[in-house]
């Protein structure tokens, strides 16, 4: 059986074994980065659907709007970093703020859907791995 030594330059594992050391927070810092910017677009989406296309006058309460917001990065169980952009829960009526979104999404007898998740997630993928990109590497340089 044939042996192999590799032997790596000092600066190169002393910048590994920092980057191992503060992954916890690296890894938040960068999907926080990433997580701004889908917010920021389900946040322009959503405005722009409410009320609009009614044959009524509106009657939103701006509730939904202000539950929009991102979660803080957890870990799963396994192992993965993850942060969520959703809702936060009840609302002041007792009502359910993702029951309200998932109406709003895809509509229901007599109310047609009007779409804010869906486009928003196709129109900030990109966008959001460029920003999640960056943060990485400037973390990296640090």
């Amino acid at each position: 059986m044939a042996k192999a030594d590799i032997k790596m330059p000092d600066e190169f594992l002393e910048k590994l074994s920092r980057l191992a050391k503060d992954e916890d927070g690296m890894a938040e810092r960068v999907l926080n980065a990433g997580a701004e910017i889908v917010e920021a677009k389900v946040r322009s989406n959503l405005a722009g659907v409410i009320g609009r296309g009614t044959k009524k006058r509106s009657r939103s309460t701006g509730q939904l709007l202000a539950a929009l917001g991102t979660s803080g990065v957890r870990l799963d169980r396994n192992g993965n970093h993850n942060v969520k952009v959703g809702f936060a829960e009840p609302r002041r009526d007792g009502d359910s703020n993702a029951k309200i979104a998932n109406i709003l999404e895809y509509g229901r007898h007599g109310q047609a859907p009007k779409p804010f998740l869906k486009p928003a997630k196709s129109a900030s993928r990109s966008a959001c791995i460029e920003a999640m990109k960056r943060a990485l590497e400037e973390e990296v340089g640090k």
